[in-house]
């Protein structure tokens, strides 16, 4: 009440940011017709001409716009125009899913970059890297920019429409045109694409380089953070480790990692003498021996003489604590195939927020060897930290940031009091359609399953033009058993209908217990998960398709790619592997057309 009140009297300042912005929104709109009557080569000039202009701060979004429209047919709506100019402008814009925060990153990325001091867009994982730069690098090429990818395992590229990767996803036409290049390359580029934590690891290798000519990055000007709240603020203190060889074997681990088995957790209330060998904090992921447990331990630890008076915590014992505290941790925090996969004989991680799976990299201090201990893996050598920052310090680093999310305004006091990034909502395209009154359309409310259920009509026919997305309450079960029941049945219940369904899940234990349970119910589906990641695009293709049934560990990349009826391309590549060639041949097809021309290709289609 007394917010509707104070908004009534100075006015909704998320509303007074949109009018002020619609003046520049006309503006662009109307230099529009001008650039559609331009020939491909004369706007690429023109791309040019304003290259050596944009100093002087001359508006570009509606060269964008031409430019996206005639190498993706996307236009970019008048909230994407405001977006990108909020972008531009150092600033956090919430837009809801589905809205096109790809699309208006390119505004601020292309306007930016021509300062050739280079611009960053940060992703939340290498999928979204490449099938972004991939998808939009069709705009920035096409007015003469370069564009870079960056990715684990030093993964560097640069786009080339020219050029097709035979041993990308072939199914997904945005993957394929990344030629293999240097670190420098991609970073030399005028606009890179990567993942937060490359950006990261690449400062603190320049940081440790001894010579000029190993530096890959130059000077932190202006990045975009899709996500910005799960980097800046989610993963914002999640250390960067760089580590080195340490001295210890792995024979302490392997003896520590038996010593921990089958203990008991402690179920007695606080005040109540503990009938169990360990405590667990949830929220904090630590876990701690009573005493009963410590008691247990030192019987089992052979150097030990709890009869002569030895304690575990004596100072002549102090080693064994480390080993005891990462095979606890390792035995009883850390779950197999929920915070990693066992992977061709290796502990790979799993990452926590994108579900992929993350080689190469290893848990530090002593954890990653414990858990190899504990699986009865080969145990690699530990390694010590050697380089080590935070997302927050290595973002604060910039000369300016701006960043999309869908959820912004919850965290709208950390980013300013931390980054001194203002929030600003932006309505949906159809929203702000029906509040500027546009077309006319009229709002119409009814109830769905106990949900107000938004509709908007046209005046004349009475027919709705636009549907406002449903969404539902949060439902809460007592078990987990009681929760799985649930969506099984919601599963059901829709797919009898032959609506596409989607399931997210947290982790691929979740992922593949729900497998499981439509197995038996005997529902065709599809998983996606960190351990079936291969064939990504070719699942999610069909994944929008009628009566699909989709399982998956994360949403972020491939929610986004699911289309009512299915993917074109993804559907096309699949009945191709299926019908005419499997995905070896359709390679050895893609190599061919490349190395000797059309007709050897079609003479190997034969």
């Amino acid at each position: 009440m007394f917010k509707k009140l104070v908004s009534k009297i100075v006015g909704d300042p998320n509303k007074k940011i949109i009018d002020d912005l619609a003046p520049l929104v006309a503006e662009v709109a109307a230099l529009e017709p001008e650039l559609q009557r331009l020939s491909n080569d004369d706007l690429r000039g023109k791309a040019a001409e304003l290259r050596d202009r944009a100093r002087d701060g001359e508006s570009l979004e509606s060269l964008m716009g031409e430019a996206s429209v005639r190498t993706t047919g996307l236009r970019h709506y008048d909230v994407q125009i405001m977006g990108g100019v909020l972008l531009h402008r150092g600033e956090v814009v919430e837009m809801r899913t589905g809205e096109g925060k790809t699309l208006v990153a390119t505004l601020p990325l292309f306007l930016n970059a021509l300062s050739d001091k280079g611009v960053h867009l940060v992703t939340v994982n290498e999928y979204l890297a490449r099938r972004d730069g991939g998808w939009m690098g069709k705009i920035f090429s096409f007015l003469g920019l370069t564009v870079g990818c960056i990715g684990p395992q030093r993964f560097s590229a640069l786009y080339d429409p020219d050029y097709v990767n035979p041993g990308a996803e072939l199914e997904d036409e945005r993957l394929v045109h990344w030629q293999p290049s240097t670190r420098q390359q991609a970073y030399e580029a005028d606009i890179t694409y990567g993942i937060s934590s490359e950006f990261g690891f690449d400062y603190l290798r320049d940081n440790m380089a001894t010579n000029a000519e190993r530096l890959v990055q130059r000077d932190l000007h202006f990045a975009i953070i899709d996500e910005v709240d799960n980097v800046l603020i989610d993963e914002a203190r999640t250390p960067l480790i760089i580590s080195g060889p340490a001295a210890r074997t792995g024979t302490e681990y392997k003896r520590f990692a038996e010593y921990v088995r089958r203990l008991r957790k402690n179920t007695a209330e606080e005040d109540e003498e503990p009938n169990g060998h360990y405590d667990i904090d949830e929220k904090s992921r630590s876990i701690s021996l009573t005493d009963m447990g410590i008691a247990e331990i030192e019987r089992r630890i052979e150097e030990i003489n709890a009869d002569a008076g030895d304690s575990l915590y004596d100072p002549q014992f102090y080693e064994l604590t480390y080993y005891l505290d990462n095979a606890l941790r390792a035995e009883y925090l850390f779950k197999n195939n929920v915070q990693y996969v066992i992977k061709d004989g290796e502990i790979v991680i799993v990452d926590d927020f994108t579900g992929r799976l993350m080689p190469g990299r290893r848990y530090s201090d002593g954890l990653h060897e414990a858990i190899e201990a504990k699986e009865g893996v080969s145990i690699k050598r530990e390694t010590v930290t050697v380089a080590t920052i935070t997302l927050q310090n290595y973002f604060r680093l910039y000369e300016k940031l701006g960043g999309m999310t869908g959820t912004a305004l919850t965290d709208a006091e950390e980013f300013d009091k931390i980054y001194e990034l203002g929030v600003t909502p932006l309505p949906t395209n159809v929203q702000y359609i029906v509040d500027s009154g546009a077309m006319g359309l009229i709002t119409e409310k009814e109830k769905v399953e106990g949900t107000e259920a938004i509709s908007y009509v046209d005046p004349n026919s009475r027919e709705p033009v636009y549907f406002k997305r449903i969404d539902f309450k949060d439902q809460i079960y007592g078990t987990e058993e009681a929760k799985d029941s649930a969506i099984i049945n919601e599963i059901k219940r829709v797919n009898k209908i032959g609506r596409p369904v989607l399931v997210g899940t947290t982790s691929v234990e979740h992922s593949e217990s729900i497998h499981r349970t439509l197995q038996k119910e005997k529902i065709d589906h599809n998983v996606l998960n960190a351990k079936i990641h291969q064939s990504e695009a070719l699942v999610v293709a069909p994944a929008g398709q009628k009566g699909a049934v989709t399982i998956s560990t994360n949403m972020a990349g491939r929610g986004t790619d699911i289309l009512l009826g299915g993917n074109p391309e993804g559907l096309a590549a699949e009945m191709v592997a299926k019908d005419l060639f499997d995905q070896r041949q359709l390679t050895q097809l893609a190599q061919r057309l490349l190395a000797d021309g059309q007709e050897a290709a079609i003479e190997f289609a034969r």
